[in-house]
């Protein structure tokens, strides 16, 4: 493989996402601006033009958010139809989540998201599963949505704040349709498009994407990672973790094994994982030097090794994430361990503490309650030995 190709590859597809965005921005403005020279000729007072013109920004940012969760419930519709049941339905940081057979709502946030449904698979039948709708049902719903504004449009005076709504959903729900059914890679994960595509290539793939779904629904039950079936931990040849979603399912092997505190056979994996010749998604990619950070602070602790994985692109997405129970463990042993700023550690701990209270799934949080304790005790255990020397 041609890293340098690939690389430039992913780099054009991270600009058409920000090329669709931007003529999202362009095409509103315009209506926007298209609804000021109707107030004006009209004779609305400036105020009010200025008015309207705030709400009708306002109304933007509506449609952009009707859009995503329309998008979602695309997701969660056509996984129904195709023998899915329903697992979680997150928009932003917000998440509804299935426990103990009621929904509650939760927080949790993923970079590079606006939402995301995740479904409790079907059976593998002759190794496969229904997985295009599902995969494509955000994008249809989006097409759809766009249509009907559409055709709302005709029946609305071009002059009014209800027709520049329509158009928004209409330029808004084909842009996203654009975004997520490309099969490409458009930021720091794979969209839907991709997803799909991949699956249609290989069956290992499909499998891989099953995998991701039952771990997600057991973690949903409160399952640990450590307790679930040998089976579905089984890591891809190098050949197929070239396949994002196989490459993913690796993901699941090295948290895993982080679980089980196998840290040797994590951080081997992982340096394997993180090799360019990977299928890795970017977020993949964080998380995975955020665990060997762990590893290497609770072993070697080297300062030049731990320098050279706080890269400024490792620190922006650990920001983007500062919430994530993985990332504040990492923030608080690098404290402990490397800094040996124990003030600093306990503001941590307590930020932990504050997110796992609205965090949907308490089982990862023990996990990670456990990293840090064996990091509390290293920290600790140092101190005594320098009080004894």
């Amino acid at each position: 493989m041609d890293t340098n190709s690939s690389n430039s590859k992913k780099r054009n597809y991270r600009w058409l996402g920000v090329l669709v965005y931007l003529l999202i921005g362009a095409a509103c403005g315009v209506l926007i601006m298209e609804y000021w020279d109707h107030a004006e000729e009209a004779g609305m007072p400036f105020i009010g033009q200025i008015l309207s013109v705030v709400l009708l920004i306002a109304g933007m940012y509506a449609a952009l958010v009707l859009q995503i969760i329309i998008h979602e419930a695309g997701h969660l519709i056509f996984g129904l139809l195709t023998g899915y049941r329903f697992s979680s339905f997150r928009i932003f940081n917000l998440v509804l989540v299935k426990e103990s057979g009621r929904l509650r709502l939760r927080k949790l946030s993923i970079a590079g998201t606006g939402g995301q449904c995740l479904m409790c698979p079907p059976d593998l039948v002759n190794g496969t599963m229904p997985f295009m709708l599902y995969n494509f049902g955000g994008a249809i719903m989006n097409i759809l949505a766009a249509l009907i504004g559409l055709i709302l449009c005709f029946f609305l005076p071009k002059s009014s704040a209800g027709w520049t709504f329509c158009a928004f959903l209409v330029v808004i729900g084909f842009a996203y349709a654009l975004i997520n059914g490309l099969p490409v890679k458009i930021g720091p994960v794979n969209n839907d498009g991709r997803n799909a595509f991949d699956m249609a290539e290989s069956k290992e793939a499909v499998r891989a994407f099953w995998v991701q779904l039952k771990i997600n629904e057991m973690v949903s039950k409160g399952v640990r990672l450590k307790d679930m079936p040998d089976a579905w931990f089984i890591v891809p040849s190098d050949e197929f973790l070239k396949n994002g979603i196989s490459a993913a399912s690796a993901v699941f092997a090295c948290n895993r094994l982080m679980d089980q505190h196998r840290f040797s056979e994590a951080d081997a994996l992982m340096a394997r994982l993180l090799s360019p010749e990977s299928g890795l998604i970017d977020l993949y990619r964080m998380m995975l030097v955020c665990d060997r950070m762990y590893v290497e602070l609770i072993t070697e602790n080297r300062p030049e090794v731990l320098e050279g994985m706080r890269t400024d692109g490792q620190q922006k997405l650990m920001k983007s994430m500062k919430d994530n129970p993985s990332v504040l463990r990492t923030e608080y042993v690098y404290a402990l361990l490397a800094e040996k700023n124990e003030a600093k550690a306990l503001d941590l701990a307590k930020q932990f503490e504050k997110s796992s209270k609205s965090y949907p799934y308490p089982n990862e949080i023990e996990a990670e309650r456990e990293l840090m304790e064996i990091a509390n005790e290293l920290a600790h255990g140092e101190e005594t030995a320098d009080q004894n020397i």
